[in-house]
């Protein structure tokens, strides 16, 4: 159960400040679906429009980095914060920009392998090698 009221359609309708981001999310989406993540937040306006242009700079707008890449990274990032719903909600951003059953299999063992040889590292407290320092 959420710590916080989802908002409803209507009661998004009825604050323009909400209502804004919903459409823009919506919009850049092209989905008329938003999910309970910004539902939560708009009890916050604030943290919701900061919230929503930040994860457009980073996971919508053009970079380096192409948009399944992304998806994937945040998926390995939420496993290690152990966020189920971020885990689930990226898992479908990534299946709708093309991840792959073979591609999600190699993910999972990456992550699984990070996990093991961190908990190693981090146990035997390995220094690191002067070579992979940044000169």
């Amino acid at each position: 159960m959420a710590t916080a009221k989802l908002w409803t359609d209507e009661e998004v309708a009825a604050d323009p400040r909400v209502r804004a981001v919903f459409d823009d999310i919506r919009a850049t989406r092209k989905s008329d679906f938003v999910n309970n993540f910004w539902r939560a937040l708009a009890n916050q306006p604030a943290l919701l429009e900061r919230t929503w242009s930040s994860i457009k700079d980073v996971m919508i707008n053009p970079g380096a980095l192409d948009p399944l890449t992304r998806e994937l990274i945040y998926i390995a990032v939420s496993t290690a914060n152990g966020c189920s719903y971020c885990v689930h909600s990226h898992t479908a951003a990534a299946r709708a920009k093309g991840l792959t059953d073979a591609q999600h299999g190699e993910l999972i063992a990456i992550i699984g392998m990070a996990a093991e040889t961190n908990a190693l590292a981090t146990v035997l407290q390995i220094p690191v090698d002067p070579e992979f320092e940044v000169k």
